[in-house]
């Protein structure tokens, strides 16, 4: 049996392939999320009304 040196093996074609589809795959998760994340409304310090005015609105 031969035994091959720490230099003689390489992950050639195949690992190649696996790493780019790898890579690929996490820019599509990457560019998907950044749609998702763009979709969420988050209410701002002055976009709602306060609860004192909801109260004074149910009063009348």
């Amino acid at each position: 049996m031969e035994v091959l040196a720490a230099g003689d093996v390489s992950p050639g074609l195949l690992g190649f392939v696996v790493v780019a589809l790898i890579a690929f795959a996490l820019y599509l998760l990457i560019k998907s999320m950044n749609k998702q994340m763009s979709k969420i409304k988050v209410p701002r310090e002055g976009d709602t009304p306060s609860e004192d005015a909801k109260n004074d609105e149910k009063a009348r």
